[in-house]
């Protein structure tokens, strides 16, 4: 059977591809990045996060989010092998929520002892060429080795790399309408219920298994680990999780590290705390699943205290504005990323947070939660439509394009249930949080500093605050006047040659 997983992941199959995704998801991602000193980010790393959203049988919905360290491999390892433990016939609709516990409890047991299955033999042979190096070389520099033991410790590093790294997980699982919540780890999942007074109830199901937990700082207690030194130091072997999957090293050596080298037993687990169920009859609401990355994100940049409050907001207010899932779950994680970034050039009190982020992950699951009507009229929709549009001024015949935001009057109701205030940074634009007339304000004073070579800049029409309302034909006047557009691009190619019908509104 470990050959078959090694086989496996060097094919880069999988043992999912025939399970159908779930179409009432969305996800939405984001690289990691490291600001320099010009507010400009690089990447430091590939993306080591990983997620999951399949439709099982009998009614059975399975969802992921795992946050990947020191490479990809356990992340993207546990998607595909928890999905096959638990998605392959082993849940049914007669099983109990004892039953439903005990299978996902092996289920992760399975993912830990496979996974390691796969790399057995590395570590075999990284502990075999340790033991080689080390009696015959001690405090010699690389360069000072032999070319045998130069090559044994190139390999060495190699090795290293193979089986280095773990990952943190929360999964939620949906079985005769009634959520579970499986967490490894300093992952979050969030269950929103709109109210029937149009308020978003808020719900963290469950507490990251991290270095600051009370309960977990008890049981490393009796295990023999000095709790208050792993509260001090914030971080275990370069993790602040106390749970994972994998990480060789807090499962194999920890007897080798500082802070564990007391444990009576092993202190890291991949034992996952499990937390329902929690009944969706007559539920309208979403369920959100946030890697630590997208958490440590934004409370980095406004502090831990709103930050499920805030992330809610956002997500309401897309689900008002976005036609697909995907869309709504990526909008969130850029607004995130921009708030991120904005505290630190900021150079606000927050700032000194907020250099750099890891990886970031939300998965949306709706629950009876309408999106937006993609249909809607612009007056009855509150979006914002980037339109380019090609553009050339007098001085100069050279084509450049110019981006005009064409802003449609904001929802002031949520379609199922009103938004709840949000703590986001004074003056942060939220969709829903503005008038039409504010955000276009806004809107237009940045389109005119992009865009000043096109003159007195009135490209917008000046509209009341009360929305246009269609004519006949079911058009609204334009928010936008094209007209000195027209009139530059029939100067700029006034060639002699007619354009059939000529160039404008018809």
């Amino acid at each position: 059977m470990a050959a078959q997983r090694r086989n496996l992941m060097q094919s880069h199959q999988s043992w999912t591809d025939d399970l159908p995704l779930c179409q009432m998801c969305g996800v939405g991602t984001a690289t990691n990045c490291v600001y320099g000193p010009d507010g400009k980010g690089t990447q430091s790393h590939p993306n080591e996060d990983g997620h999951l959203g399949f439709r099982g049988e009998d009614g059975c919905f399975l969802y992921g989010v795992f946050n990947g360290y020191d490479g990809s491999r356990v992340a993207s390892f546990a998607s595909q092998c928890l999905t096959a433990e638990l998605l392959l016939g082993q849940l049914n609709s007669s099983h109990t929520d004892s039953d439903i516990r005990r299978i996902l409890t092996q289920a992760f047991d399975v993912v830990e002892k496979s996974y390691f299955e796969t790399i057995d033999d590395a570590l075999a042979e990284k502990a075999h060429l340790s033991n080689y190096l080390l009696p015959h070389n001690e405090n010699v520099s690389f360069h000072q080795l032999s070319p045998q033991s130069q090559k044994v410790q190139e390999r060495l590093k190699e090795l290293e790399q193979e089986v280095s790294g773990g990952a943190t997980a929360v999964v939620a699982l949906i079985l005769n309408n009634k959520l579970y919540i499986a967490s490894v780890g300093t992952n979050r999942a969030l269950l929103c219920k709109s109210s029937s007074d149009g308020q978003n109830q808020v719900l963290q199901i469950g507490r990251p298994h991290s270095t600051d937990n009370e309960d977990e700082l008890q049981r490393l207690a009796a295990l023999g680990v000095d709790s208050a030194r792993v509260r001090q130091a914030g971080q275990i072997a370069g993790q602040s999780s106390t749970r994972r999957l994998g990480d060789y090293r807090v499962k194999f050596n920890y007897n080798e590290i500082d802070l564990l080298s007391a444990a009576k037993t092993r202190p890291i687990i991949a034992e996952p705390e499990i937390h329902g169920s929690h009944s969706l009859d007559n539920v309208t609401g979403f369920l959100l699943l946030m890697s630590e990355g997208l958490i440590n994100a934004l409370e980095s940049a406004h502090g831990p205290e709103q930050a499920n409050q805030e992330i809610v907001a956002m997500v309401a207010a897309e689900l008002a504005q976005q036609t697909s899932l995907e869309a709504v779950a990526q909008s969130v994680v850029e607004r995130v990323k921009r708030l991120h970034h904005d505290v630190y050039v900021s150079g606000r009190q927050r700032a000194t947070y907020c250099s750099r982020h890891e990886d970031m992950t939300l998965l949306i699951r709706t629950l009876n939660y309408p999106l937006a009507d993609g249909v809607l009229t612009p007056t009855q929709g509150g979006r914002i439509y980037p339109v380019s549009v090609p553009y050339s001024n007098s001085q100069s015949t050279s084509k450049t394009s110019v981006t005009l935001s064409l802003v449609m009057p904001s929802q002031s109701t949520l379609t199922n249930g009103t938004n709840t205030a949000s703590t986001l940074e004074e003056g942060t634009p939220t969709p829903g949080s503005q008038s039409p007339t504010a955000t276009l304000q806004s809107t237009n004073t940045q389109t005119q500093s992009s865009s000043s070579s096109s003159g007195d800049g009135s490209l917008f029409r000046q509209r009341g605050s009360q929305a246009a309302q269609p004519d006949e034909t079911g058009r609204v006047p334009p928010y936008v006047d094209f007209s000195q557009f027209y009139r530059l691009w029939g100067s700029d190619h006034s060639d002699g040659q007619s354009t059939q019908g000529g160039l404008g509104p018809q």
